[in-house]
């Protein structure tokens, strides 16, 4: 599926048949295999034969002409459909390519991307180029369309207009709409995004909910509006609500939720036996949580507590590819399909030795093979961030007697500030520290307390950020000052500053968003700013998607958003933004 309307035009077509009919050969023939025939729910044993991107012929057979092919026999190995992960925030900290290259290493090969950064930040006439480049990828790219920013913009309407959203369900690359993080307005009688979600649904495409906590009842209603499938149950009790409502259950194990364990052993106890309308995601997860592995760790996950072997590759390939419509492509190894195959040691182990994808092998005995080249993100809009503006002394000012208290990594709530703020510099024998948010244009700012961040943090500056507004946190005004410097420097990024020295810093030259560096790079960068903010005092466990959910208007209960402080449950600024 590169720049055409179908994947294959007519003479591919004609090509794949005359290998069938020994007039061409195949380009790669995979002998001696034993694999998961998906129809079948088996592990049969024959001959894959493979034409460039696609699965010509599975069975007992051997091609009669063999004058151009790669012949690779696979005795001893195990063969199964490359894996799909269905929910992908490519953009944390990583950018779609870098994340694809490093999933494909241990076996995901197809993907399904949120496009919210996309909508944010590019007009849709360059995230669309950008998408159309993606699909040049060895790793095929899926995308959803989302209904709203989970946030609150200055001008949503614009960004979320009813031209822009039906243009990209109309894309061929988007499968679903969603995830439903606005569903409140819905249920308050949104229509336009009830019209969105018809639309979806007219072009048989799905709706991914997310609906953390919901009732019987309310799940109800969301499976009326159109919702097909949800991704936040926490217990196997939420579970088996969904499945009574006749949801697809997306089994999430992420870096704020690392709920699989707990979900399969709950499932084992109420007695949840059929794995068909389940699969499994990783929810976007920061980039230290996939040093390990990524659907293929889950697959491991499954194994390990009792799921059949054959229900734990399904829920990582042929459900989610079912789920989709797409398994005309994707999630079996059979005639037709995209070759894209991992090659295992044993059933009982998932992460594959060797990988191929669309025909390419991006893993071969071990050994990495990079097929695509890099993107110029810089004509796709994503070139380092150029603020033209400055801090001064009147951004500095703090005089709120209100403030933002951190529950755990993403829940915030209100509290009261008990102590004079006027100062240059807070103590450290509590866990109050400054927090500024700041228009990516310089043109606002909001100005306030957040406690639970840190104990000891003295300068800390972030051009990642939900909406990519600037979050400056600390003790010291001065640090803050120069953490802030340093981030306008690097073209984007976080940095962490101690008696106005840096002590650590992660670039992010796409747009203040995303790092250019290879996965294993950037997760080693994360786990020392992790490793340095624990030390200074911060409680939780992910500080990235802490930064992320500040403004985060579908979690309780306040937001530091554009547009102020905003009390999530009653709908309504608190404290409004003050222009600079």
């Amino acid at each position: 599926m590169l720049d055409q309307r179908y994947r294959w035009k007519n003479k591919q077509i004609r090509d794949h048949v005359a290998v069938v009919s020994g007039k061409k050969s195949p380009t790669l023939l995979l002998k001696n295999a034993r694999y998961l025939h998906s129809m079948f729910r088996k592990w049969m044993n024959g001959h894959i034969w493979i034409y460039e991107d696609r699965i010509v012929y599975t069975g007992d057979e051997l091609p009669e002409n063999t004058t151009k092919c790669e012949v690779i026999d696979c005795s001893g190995l195990t063969l199964v459909p490359g894996y799909i992960e269905p929910h992908v925030h490519p953009f944390q900290l990583y950018n779609p390519q870098s994340f694809a290259r490093y999933a494909s290493q241990t076996g995901t090969t197809t993907i399904i991307n949120d496009n919210l950064v996309l909508a944010l930040q590019l007009g849709k006439k360059k995230a669309f180029s950008l998408i159309r480049e993606l699909r040049h990828s060895p790793v095929t790219m899926y995308w959803w369309s989302r209904f709203d920013s989970q946030t609150e913009l200055r001008e949503e309407e614009t960004i979320f207009s009813h031209g822009d959203v039906k243009s990209w369900l109309e894309h061929d690359a988007v499968l679903q709409g969603g995830e439903l993080t606005g569903w409140p307005k819905l249920l308050d009688g949104d229509d336009l995004i009830l019209h969105w979600i018809q639309e979806a649904k007219r072009m048989r495409k799905k709706i991914e909910g997310h609906f953390p906590g919901a009732s019987e009842k309310t799940l109800a209603k969301m499976m009326l509006f159109g919702a097909d499938c949800d991704h936040e149950a926490m217990t196997g009790e939420e579970v088996y609500k969904r499945l009574m409502q006749g949801y697809m259950v997306s089994l999430r194990h992420s870096s704020i939720r690392p709920d699989l364990p707990v979900l399969l052993e709950d499932m084992n106890r109420l007695g949840i036996d059929q794995y068909e309308s389940m699969f499994f995601n990783t929810d976007g997860s920061t980039p230290a949580f996939y040093e390990n592995g990524i659907i293929d760790r889950l697959i491991r996950m499954a194994i390990e507590n009792g799921v059949p072997v054959i229900d734990a590759y399904h829920m990582a390939s042929f459900n989610v590819a079912k789920y989709y419509n797409i398994e005309h492509l994707h999630g079996l190894i059979a005639t037709g399909r995209v070759a894209s195959i991992n090659f295992l040691e044993n059933e009982n182990n998932p992460t594959p030795i060797s990988v191929l994808s669309k025909g390419k092998w991006l893993k071969k005995d071990g050994k990495v093979i990079i097929e695509d080249e890099d993107i110029d993100w810089e004509e796709y809009g994503f070139a380092p961030l150029k603020l033209d503006w400055e801090l001064d002394n009147d951004d500095l000012q703090f005089s709120m007697p209100f403030g933002i208290e951190m529950i755990n990594d993403v829940i915030t709530k209100p509290y009261s500030v008990t102590f004079d703020i006027a100062t240059e510099e807070l103590a450290t024998d509590h866990d109050e520290s400054f927090l500024i948010l700041i228009g990516r244009d310089g043109s606002w700012r909001i100005n306030t307390m957040v406690k639970g961040f840190s104990t000891s943090l003295m300068g800390f500056a972030s051009s990642f950020s939900s909406t990519g507004d600037i979050i400056l946190i600390g003790k010291n005004k001065n640090d803050m000052v120069c953490a802030f410097n340093r981030m306008k420097e690097l073209g984007g990024g976080i940095v962490l500053t101690e008696k106005e020295e840096v002590i650590h810093e992660i670039p992010l030259s796409l747009s203040g968003f995303m790092s250019n560096k290879p996965m294993d790079r950037l997760i080693k960068e994360e786990k020392v700013l992790k490793e340095l903010l624990v030390e200074r005092g911060y409680p939780h466990n992910d500080p990235i998607y802490s930064l992320l959910f500040f403004s985060a208007t579908h979690l309780p209960y306040i937001r530091i958003t554009q547009r102020g402080i905003f009390d999530v449950m009653n709908k309504t600024v608190l404290f409004p933004t003050i222009m600079r």
